[in-house]
């Protein structure tokens, strides 16, 4: 049995450790808040700032644990290099880790030393120097900060009039004390894709089925499996996956997202080294195993003998419209669970803000059936479901 240290407790931590459980492993579960989703369901748990080095370090004295996986950004994730060193495994590994959760340092990885195709970019510290990067990139252009999650901080600037709400929106949204944005040039493309990348100790780097996903304010809100991709873009993609996922070295799952441009081709857009929100849709039984099986044999060092798409899949997200501290209830489940081929995830979130996702409905089809309708199905089901 090992002991899993968990690092950020959400929805997706909560489904990795229900994996985790199935296998036997011991978890800790560590969010900045009592009651989150994967505490809920691990061995025991711990409440902690994440990004307060020291507490870090005594919860990883305390536990001594032989593995840690991040889940979420906002850690101080420089300590993570010194746990190695003592011979913790971290997940897939602190450079990884340090590099993801920059945008800095992973583009500049992807761009200047891999050579992979990202859109236009540049940095700024100040806003002088947000106004003169807008103005070489033009407009529309995206601005968002170095460290976040979840679309926060992020802004589509179509004028220079709405550049100080960006500096300001960016700032406001930034990790820590992190205070740098990052402008990218707009790529006009034609549709986006997870591409969930599974690097092994011992075995071939693997691939999940493309997903295709839709965002709304840098935040996911739909995803599908498979995505319909020319077989020469999901080559491409593969290969770049393959490439930046090497260099930042260890085993585990990833989310490695591309824009899809017909006329241009394939860009890569951002990489978590974990599991990924639009991956949800694996839930749905789309394939042999989902991402948190995949994630969890990766780490292990588990045989994974293949991964292979048994269904059409769809997810849409369940949205809260209410601000609450008190625990949510909710209406309208009962319609969701009489539609058949359909599954209901309620996240177990203990307070509710507006527009923060709390559960999700998953519905699958043949594969081969009609995707787009099982896509208007699912956001059918998600909208009769009312957070009280």
């Amino acid at each position: 049995m090992k002991k899993i240290l968990l690092l950020g407790s959400g929805e997706l931590g909560k489904e990795f450790v229900i994996s985790a459980k199935r296998k036997g492993e011991y978890v800790i579960a560590c969010d900045s808040y009592a009651g989150a989703p994967a505490m809920q369901v691990a061995d025991c748990f711990e409440v902690i700032d994440m990004l307060h080095g020291e507490e870090l370090d005594a919860v990883v004295k305390k536990h001594q644990p032989d593995i840690i996986v991040p889940e979420i950004e906002a850690i101080r994730t420089e300590r993570l290099y010194d746990y190695e060193k003592e011979g913790i495994q971290v997940v897939p590994s602190a450079r990884a880790v340090n590099f993801t959760m920059n945008r800095k340092a992973i583009r500049d990885l992807a761009a200047k030393e891999l050579g992979i195709k990202t859109a236009k970019y540049f940095y700024a510290t100040t806003f002088e120097e947000l106004k003169a990067a807008a103005a070489q990139i033009g407009f529309p252009c995206v601005v968002k900060p170095l460290m976040s999650s979840s679309g926060k901080g992020q802004s589509l600037v179509k004028g220079a009039d709405e550049l100080q709400h960006a500096w300001e929106y960016g700032c406001s949204g930034s990790r820590g004390d992190i205070r740098e944005l990052i402008i990218e040039e707009f790529i006009r493309f034609d549709s986006e894709i997870t591409l969930l990348t599974v690097t092994q100790k011992d075995g071939p780097t693997l691939f999940c089925p493309p997903i295709g996903h839709v965002q709304k304010g840098g935040d996911y809100r739909e995803s599908f499996q498979p995505a319909h991709i020319d077989p020469d873009h999901l080559k491409q993609a593969q290969e770049m996956a393959e490439k930046v996922t090497r260099a930042l070295t260890g085993a585990g799952l990833w989310g490695v997202e591309f824009f899809l441009s017909h006329e241009n081709g394939v860009y890569f857009s951002e990489l978590s080294p974990r599991p990924h929100d639009t991956g949800m849709v694996t839930l749905a039984g789309t394939q042999n195993l989902n991402e948190f099986e995949l994630h969890l044999r990766a780490v292990l060092g588990l045989p994974i003998p293949c991964v292979k798409l048994e269904r059409n899949g769809v997810s849409a997200v369940i949205l809260s419209t209410i601000a609450s501290n008190e625990p949510p209830t909710y209406r309208g489940t009962e319609e969701v669970l009489k539609e058949e081929d359909t599954l209901l995830r309620i996240f177990g979130k203990p307070a509710t803000r507006v527009n923060r996702r709390m559960g999700v409905v998953l519905c699958y089809a043949p594969a081969g059936s009609d995707l787009d309708a099982l896509r208007e199905k699912a956001k059918r089901l998600a909208a009769k479901v009312e957070v009280c």
